[in-house]
């Protein structure tokens, strides 16, 4: 029975003035007022097929892909409405890499059934070719916004953004990447054309918001966490753009303890999260939306971002 407490509560709630708690939450998505949709994500992989040896000193049994199958399967169960996305650095650091080149990893994520992923710097140490002979065992795009391929044979092999449908709610996805001179040789990434990654994101969330009329917007960055120089972060990111709801991060190999709130230049509250290295933990984000309103409703409450993969 709806107590009148509670109708105050979800009349309020839906006006924006009231605080959305996790009780009120579940009792809405049971309703079906509300959709709640489970972002799973991780970061840096870096070719780490297997788990750490149990007599690793810090990551002991933690990791590897079959754990990370498990966690990913189960979390599906509960909420079909569950999104996969990988934020870059997908290949180098193990031996898996240099006998197969990435075709095992993207092999592995494919039977994972990732939705989508971003390019980080070291996806390029095979060269461009090295990444698109590999790239056919993949049966999920890469969104890469603002690396320009167009002169480069990687043209048409990326998307600029990808839409996604969740119980009528539609979720654009979209990639940034950080500048690779400097970190890559150039013979590797060639003629591509770094694109200021501010500048793109306030270009691809119009397009996401107002032409594709996309209800949350999700940017897979490889950016890095935070830097104490004017280098472009997805803290940065967050503070200087709108429109964007969730950040997912990559580069820094950053471990957050839940994802972090930001506030955009609007305002708005933007959710910031990186999950550190190897696959150790799964990164996990759930964002509530309203079939009313199909506004995204914030919790005043921070959950943990992430699950120990082990």
């Amino acid at each position: 029975m709806l107590t009148r407490r509670k109708f105050l509560q979800k009349s309020l709630f839906v006006a924006g003035i009231a605080p959305f708690t996790q009780s009120l939450a579940n009792e809405m998505v049971g309703s079906g007022e509300v959709v709640k949709i489970s972002i799973l994500h991780t970061n840096d992989v870096h070719s780490h097929v297997d788990p750490f040896p149990d007599n690793h000193k810090r990551y002991a049994g933690k990791g590897g892909a079959q754990n990370r199958y498990n966690m990913i399967q189960k979390h599906r169960k509960e909420n079909p409405n569950t999104l996969l996305f990988d934020c870059g650095d997908i290949f180098q650091g193990t031996p898996y890499f240099n006998l197969y080149g990435g075709e095992l990893e993207l092999k592995l994520m494919s039977k994972m059934g990732y939705d989508a992923a971003t390019m980080g710097n070291h996806d390029f140490d095979n060269g461009m070719d090295g990444f698109l002979s590999v790239k056919k065992h993949a049966n999920f795009p890469f969104v890469c916004s603002n690396y320009d391929f167009s002169e480069t044979i990687l043209n048409n092999h990326t998307l600029p953004y990808k839409i996604f449908k969740k119980e009528g709610v539609k979720i654009g996805v979209f990639g940034l990447g950080i500048e690779l001179d400097g970190l890559v040789g150039k013979k590797l990434f060639g003629k591509t054309v770094y694109k200021n990654p501010i500048m793109v994101a306030n270009e691809i969330t119009t397009i996401l918001r107002h032409e594709q009329q996309c209800d949350v917007v999700i940017c897979l960055s490889h950016l890095g966490y935070s830097y104490d120089s004017e280098k472009v972060s997805d803290l940065k990111l967050a503070k200087a753009t709108s429109g964007i709801d969730l950040i997912l991060g990559g580069h820094t190999h950053t471990f957050m303890e839940n994802a972090e709130f930001v506030r955009n230049s609007k305002g708005k509250e933007v959710l910031v999260n990186q999950v550190g290295w190897a696959g150790i933990n799964l990164g996990k984000v759930d964002l509530y939306v309203s079939k009313l309103t199909k506004k995204r409703l914030n919790l005043n409450k921070k959950e943990k971002g992430f699950i120990e993969v082990k």
